[in-house]
């Protein structure tokens, strides 16, 4: 049995939810989220929790019965607070400014990178190497990081690049020297 699968989903005041053609659709004050529900999983509605229970016993409903509730939380977390990820650059010179909903990058490369957001992402440039990305949407917004992320991923050696806050990077030992 899921664990996960168990816990009912709490709806806060404000926030409303209902299931049109499969897809789990819910509706509060940052605006609107919709996901396609996983089959084999029965959503049931009520007015103050979220319930989710498996078609039957096969191995296949109980699996996306986790998978199922995860999804209708995070659509309900992201209409009421929404999600917040924060990247810090480390390197002598790297900065990113903010240009509308446009970000600039000086990276070490010969030019800036210029990065657009995607609708329903904002980022708060905080010390010009430091960025705090909010969204409602977990998934687009985890996407978003991860493609800003790749634009130069930290370096084993010298430790240099774009990071997740709080992120250990193992470090390398250089070269042994001459003998």
């Amino acid at each position: 049995m899921s664990r996960i699968g168990k816990k009912p989903v709490p709806l806060p005041k404000g926030v409303k939810v209902k299931m049109e053609e499969g897809k789990l659709v819910v509706t509060g004050p940052r605006g609107t989220l919709s996901q396609l529900m996983p089959p084999r999983v029965h959503v049931n509605i009520g007015a103050q929790e979220i319930t989710l229970e498996p078609q039957d016993d096969s191995r296949l409903s109980r699996s996306y019965w986790g998978l199922a509730r995860t999804l209708a939380a995070n659509l309900v977390i992201g209409t009421t607070d929404g999600f917040t990820r924060v990247l810090e650059l480390v390197g002598t010179g790297y900065k990113v400014e903010a240009k509308g909903d446009m970000l600039v990058f000086n990276i070490g490369y010969s030019n800036p990178v210029e990065f657009p957001l995607p609708k329903g992402i904002t980022a708060k440039v905080e010390k010009a190497n430091r960025i705090e990305f909010t969204g409602a949407n977990k998934e687009v917004l985890g996407q978003t990081v991860a493609v800003i992320r790749r634009l130069r991923p930290p370096d084993p050696y010298k430790g240099k690049g774009i990071r997740y806050a709080g992120e250990v990077i193992r470090r390398k030992v250089g070269k042994a020297g001459g003998r």
